[in-house]
């Protein structure tokens, strides 16, 4: 699982951006000590369009690593960028075609590249960059060009037919009249993944994972595959295409020889020459664990890498690659491709690992119902790491958090991972700015302590959510797993699951005891910043007329809004109306805290037994709706910050010496232009055909 600037960020990390009010001037946020420090004069801001940002980061001390460590390094992070084609496929099956054209008219010398409409023509290929399709990244909505298709044919008729993705036979004309309604028209694959329970989820989604069926074909075809007297079953559909032929459903499987094998063939190579510099024979091991998924395609074969990943705990080296987060998937069950290549921050790393080796502490005391506490928290790796490389559904749209593997029943016997992107994170710090706690916050009390606390309540926000969050709980026996039961519902009520199990505990004394939070105004900064968000601030990114439909989003409204529901009595969370501004203030942070406790045992509950209908419930009636007057007052006050919602990163790159076939040295890069960067990955690492 990931955590998306969840309180991290609404912006660039909106729980560190100042006040502009003179009375505030002169606060430090208070921060836990990390070894990450800014960059001496290091551009953390590239540029601005649209909704999104662009921003760099910095990975500190990577000059000083050994050749054995940068070389390894590099190796998995050209294994990284070999699977980016993969993603933009799976997000859409026209993706890839777009992608190429966009390219080859931004590659090309153009008489027209000073005008508007060109300008407006490149703004949109960034934007299909920055998501890796046609559709948003965050709200899964079909975005259109702001020049005209008018213009749009003219320019691509003066690029070279060999230069364009035809089909075989195909005319350039035939082709733009086949592209041009792909892009400009706004009821072709109008969104990428639809949670709309009126409809049929599949049908109503873009994305590839399935083609001439029907969620109920889907659904079925999967269930029959579940061994009910097993419990340690694969997540069944995670690296497949379902589709008919001839009328019966088959699954285009990915790997080697399969689908997608062009991309899944370079990334083996990678892999087997990191295997030749690994770390240690547990790194090996689990290397040679993916290469073999890779090959057979098989599930079983994912399930022992990953238990072989899980048991690498001591190298500085990490890497996520694979099929990995079913959050683009309406029916929770296929995986897209990412890949985070890291190296471990040692000093940062205390915290994180303080509060995993007290897992077994925080099981005990959590408010669930008995039954549903682990009794025996199993292999919990916690660490603070510095992105190094990320790819694929990872990129430029970052996590700041990850805890992996995903399937239930590894967790449960093997353990788990959890990461905080510490360099990510630091990178969010430093491009912070704007004025919305001045904006969105009541009073000086609130705003000083979010600015005095926000920044370490947010990491321990991250830390809890992912080592001890996502960790926690137990199903009941017989009950499958979550997308099987919880179906559409489950990756927003795991989400709200895990920060509540933060949410909980960043109240709590015992955090003070372990040394990582100095005392609960911390606690207290981290409720003000989660109720205001999720009720408020988040409401910007919503388009207005439409409701909350991302995973993420949808989790924090439910969590904050069903809080405010139970506590209404006792005035524990009030909504104030002053000077035309919708506020809502914390009035009682313990009683607050009972009622996070509440949720997440009843979360839980619907969890462990599988209870679709009390989870449907939850998130429709309090993750979807949105109070179209206080959307209208929201999205007003946040377009006069001027602050782009959304941000993601270019990529570091690493550059090898070559002495013959030999490594002598890496050197690291950071690239300061977004387009440059996506122009070479195309050329380079654009790997698969446009039609797959």
């Amino acid at each position: 699982m990931k955590n998306y600037l969840t309180i991290a960020a609404l912006t660039v990390v909106l729980a560190s951006c100042q006040s502009s009010d003179n009375e505030l001037a002169g606060l430090k946020k208070e921060t836990v000590t990390d070894s990450v420090k800014p960059a001496t004069d290091f551009k953390y801001i590239a540029e601005q369009f649209a909704d999104l940002r662009v921003l760099r980061y910095h990975v500190d001390g990577f000059e000083n690593l050994d050749l054995k460590t940068k070389t390894l390094l590099y190796y998995l992070s050209e294994a990284a960028l070999c699977g980016r084609d993969m993603n933009y496929d799976q997000n859409y099956k026209y993706n890839l075609v777009i992608r190429k054209t966009l390219e080859s008219i931004l590659s090309m010398e153009n008489h027209d590249s000073e005008s508007e409409d060109f300008k407006k023509l490149e703004i949109y290929a960034k934007r299909v960059w920055f998501s890796n399709g046609i559709h948003h990244h965050y709200n899964n909505d079909k975005f259109i060009p702001e020049c005209s298709e008018e213009f749009f044919t003219h320019v691509i008729s003066h690029v070279e037919g060999d230069q364009l993705p035809l089909q075989a036979g195909q005319s350039k004309e035939d082709f733009i009249k086949f592209i041009t309604p792909l892009i400009f028209d706004p009821t072709i694959a109008a969104k990428k993944v639809s949670l709309d329970s009126k409809k049929d989820l599949v049908k109503s989604s873009a994305v590839n994972f399935y083609e001439g069926v029907t969620q109920k074909e889907a659904v079925d075809f999967y269930a029959a595959q579940v061994n009910k007297k097993s419990e340690q079953n694969p997540m069944y559909g995670l690296n497949s295409k379902l589709m008919k032929e001839n009328g019966k459903l088959v699954e285009k499987i990915y790997k080697v020889g399969g689908m997608y094998s062009p991309s899944i063939e370079k990334i083996v190579y990678w892999l087997e020459k990191a295997i030749t510099v690994a770390e240690n024979e547990n790194q090996k091991a689990s290397l040679e664990a993916l290469v073999k998924f890779y090959k057979t395609g098989s599930l079983e074969d994912f399930d022992l890498y990953n238990i072989a990943w899980v048991k690498d705990t001591e190298s500085a080296v990490d890497v996520v690659n694979g099929f990995i987060e079913v959050y683009q998937d309406p029916l929770g069950k296929k995986g897209s491709f990412e890949s985070v290549v890291s190296i471990k921050d040692f000093e940062a790393s205390k915290r994180i690992a303080t509060i995993g080796a007290n897992a077994q502490w925080f099981e005990d005391n959590s408010p669930l119902l008995p039954q549903h506490k682990k009794k025996d928290v199993k292999g919990i790796s916690a660490k603070v790491i510095n992105a190094v490389m990320e790819s694929g559904d990872a990129a430029p749209s970052t996590p700041i958090g990850i805890n992996l593997p995903n399937n239930e029943w590894i967790r449960e016997v093997h353990g788990s991972k959890s990461v905080n992107l510490g360099n990510i994170v630091e990178a969010y710090d430093q491009a912070a700015g704007g004025s919305v706690v001045n904006e969105f916050y009541y009073n000086d009390e609130i705003k000083q302590r979010v600015i005095k606390y926000g920044s370490l309540s947010d990491k321990l926000h991250t830390d809890m959510h992912e080592v001890i969050g996502h960790a926690s709980g137990v199903i009941e026996k017989g009950v499958g797993s979550s997308s099987e039961t919880l179906k559409n519902y489950a990756s927003a009520l795991e989400e709200g699951r895990a920060d509540l199990v933060a949410l909980y505990y960043l109240m709590d004394p015992k955090l003070i005891d372990l040394g990582v939070m100095p005392n609960l105004e911390c606690g207290k900064a981290a409720y003000d910043e989660y109720i205001t968000k999720g009720l408020i601030v988040q409401l910007s990114r919503i388009k207005p007329g439409k409701e909350i439909e991302e995973a993420h989003m949808r989790n924090r409204k439910m969590v904050a809004a069903w809080v405010f529901e139970k506590g209404a009595k006792e005035n524990v969370i009030e909504k104030k109306f002053e000077n035309e501004k919708t506020y809502y203030v914390v009035n009682d942070y313990a009683k607050l805290r009972v009622l996070f406790g509440d949720l997440l045992r009843e979360i839980q509950r619907v969890k462990s037994q599988g209870d679709y209908k009390a989870g449907h419930d939850l998130i429709e009636n309090y993750g979807v709706k949105i109070d179209p007057t206080l959307h209208t007052e929201i999205i007003a006050r946040y377009e006069k910050l001027k602050i782009a919602p959304y941000a993601g990163f270019i990529q570091p790159k690493l550059v090898p010496t070559m002495e013959g076939d030999k490594v002598i040295d890496v050197k690291i890069e950071y690239p300061e232009n977004f387009t440059q960067q996506m122009l070479e990955y195309g050329k380079n690492y654009g790997l698969l055909p446009a039609y797959n």
